[in-house]
């Protein structure tokens, strides 16, 4: 017979009771968490419709910020889709859960995003509508030549309020970690991201160029400017050897167009007009300093600007107040929004053909150098009167500069150094690559070695990448190719197309002298060359404590050349290279090569 287990105890009442009371306040977190989800899910729903309701009207906005008399009427809806958005994501419920992990960084990188749309919306972009809902893009343009000056000053203040504005709704969502979000959600920020990126291109040119133009445009007393065409059918580190030349007066927003010379017409100098750093002396002698055509081989504007103020200034006596290059291509832009002209040559000057005729057709019609000197001007004479005149269409000349000048094209130094800084961290002031903590730079420099216009037939590839066989520290490799796409009977070619065979270079044959510069702070692994065997090696100077490689190499039609550097650099989240800016169809991109055999 065996025992039996004694009964058990009843827990005590107040026990239960306990037990009782956790279930209850379980249950009761449960369905308070349920419901706050439901909360930030039904209130995310309805902001994300807001959001993308203010994002495709937004959109449109940027579009037409270049003219804000048109962005203006779309904006009080994307105001009212963005407060919503933001109503939604920022109640007590919202904030709470931003502080639950993980949950809390997608819930707060929704919330940063919304709150950032809705600040321009609401703090820049809406007060520049308002201010400038009866301006116009008239006003960037010359009316019977001559420019609103008051219009311009009006803008001037809401347009620096709304790039400041943009600059820091930016700089916001810059900051939001994609990383960890949820990848439709990380794509979203991305959008907003490159939406405000766009926005705040558009407002800080817009307030750059409203500080800087009615000074320029003779607001507070005559001013002088001096305009360089770059050739790029012969190639200089900035874009192409200096051909014509312009001088334009503007006076109380009046200019005209009072003076023009060819390079033949500055004199040759025995030693440099300005002194040159011994960096530069060991790169590039004292050509760009003694010779007009050579201001443009150092690839820093401010530079160049300020040696061909000098030689204007010695050769007419005047000292102009600042100096603008453009090239044929970026003229070829500006046709665009003035539709063809008749020159009084019989030429139509359009978008299509005038690259095509300004760097190489001109050279096999015209022997002399004197004739196409005069061709050159009579082009330059008629895009100007053109344009002075008012007649191009504002928007599509507004998208022609700022197309030329995302390419390097158009370049400006003032010699005021307060309006100078105006510039400051624009392409427009033509300096050198820089190297920070957020970029990692590369420069690549190409230059005629031949004397003659046969870069119109060579081709420029580069190609940068970060090397990931490695250990220890990241390596940056740059690849530039230069490809002679000449014909085959190149030496048949004219000889102001060819050289002549000067500089002791076979007519046909095409030289190129490239400037790399390396990444500041940055030790080189290797570099290697390859192409025709007797293509020398690499030189080495420096340029503002930035190591420079020079290499030259001669090309027959069809043959090809290619440099192979790599370097030990601190790693950055952007890696890029600053390119010589070529013929449209004469430049790529390739992949660079992290192994010294390709």
């Amino acid at each position: 017979m065996t025992a039996s287990s004694p009964p058990r105890s009843p827990l005590p009442r107040r026990v239960r009771r306990a037990g009782t009371v956790v279930v209850w306040v379980l249950i009761g977190t449960l369905v308070l968490v349920a419901l706050a989800a439901v909360w930030i899910g039904v209130r995310g729903f309805l902001a994300a419709g807001h959001l993308r309701d203010a994002q495709q009207s937004a959109t449109s906005l940027v579009s037409s910020m270049a003219d804000p008399a048109t962005a203006a009427a779309s904006v009080p809806a994307i105001a009212e889709d963005t407060a919503a958005a933001r109503a939604l994501t920022s109640d007590p419920v919202w904030r709470a859960a931003s502080l639950v992990p993980w949950i809390g960084a997608q819930l707060d990188a929704v919330g940063t995003a919304i709150a950032a749309v809705d600040d321009v919306v609401t703090t820049a972009v809406s007060p520049l509508a308002t201010s400038t809902s009866g301006f116009s893009l008239a006003a960037l343009q010359p009316v019977d030549g001559r420019f609103d000056l008051a219009a311009l000053a009006e803008v001037q203040e809401p347009a620096a309020a709304a790039a400041a504005g943009t600059a820091t709704a930016l700089a916001s969502v810059d900051d939001i970690a994609t990383g960890t979000l949820l990848a439709p959600l990380a794509a979203q920020i991305t959008e907003v991201r490159d939406l405000l990126d766009t926005a705040h291109i558009a407002t800080d040119a817009l307030s750059r160029a409203t500080a800087l133009m009615p000074a320029m445009l003779g607001a507070d007393g005559p001013r002088n400017y001096l305009v360089l065409f770059q050739n790029n059918a012969e190639w200089r580190s900035l874009g192409g050897i200096v051909g014509a030349t312009a001088m334009i007066h503007t006076e109380d927003g009046a200019l005209s167009l009072v003076g023009q010379a060819s390079s033949g017409d500055f004199t040759q100098y025995a030693q440099s007009v300005l002194p040159l750093s011994d960096e530069l002396t060991a790169l590039y002698d004292e050509k760009p300093g003694r010779y007009i055509q050579n201001v443009t081989q150092v690839p820093s504007f401010p530079v160049a600007g300020q040696l061909a103020q000098e030689m204007w200034a010695r050769d007419s006596g005047t000292r102009v107040d600042g100096v603008l290059a453009l090239d044929p291509v970026a003229l070829s832009y500006l046709l665009r929004a003035t539709g063809p002209i008749t020159l009084s040559t019989g030429d139509v000057l359009t978008s299509d053909n005038a690259t095509a005729l300004l760097l190489n057709e001109v050279y096999q019609r015209y022997q002399r150098p004197a004739d196409q000197d005069a061709f050159f001007q009579t082009a330059a004479a008629a895009v100007f009167d053109a344009l002075a005149a008012g007649s191009a269409n504002s928007s599509d000349l507004v998208t022609a500069l700022a197309q030329a000048g995302s390419e390097n094209r158009i370049l400006l130094w003032n010699a005021d150094p307060a309006q100078q800084a105006i510039l400051d961290g624009t392409t427009l002031q033509g300096l050198g690559p820089v190297t920070d903590a957020e970029h990692t730079a590369f420069g690549v420099y190409v230059n005629d070695g031949t004397g003659s216009k046969m870069d119109y037939y060579t081709h420029l590839d580069v190609g940068v990448g970060w090397c990931t066989d490695t250990e220890g520290g990241p390596d940056a490799a740059l690849t530039v190719t230069v490809r002679s796409d000449a014909p085959a009977d190149a030496a048949s070619l004219p000889s102001y197309i060819t050289g002549g065979g000067g500089n002791g270079i076979t007519p046909g044959v095409t030289r190129t002298v490239a400037y790399l510069y390396l990444p500041a702070g940055s030790e080189l692994v290797f570099s290697s060359s390859e192409g025709p065997s007797d293509a020398p090696g690499f030189g080495t100077g420096t340029d503002g404590g930035r190591t420079v490689l020079t290499w030259t190499t001669d090309l027959t039609p069809g043959t090809e050349a290619t440099a192979r550097i790599r370097v030990r650099t601190p790693s950055t989240p952007e890696l890029s290279a600053q390119v010589t800016p070529v013929l449209p169809d004469n430049g790529g991109t390739i992949v660079a090569s992290c192994s010294s055999a390709g």
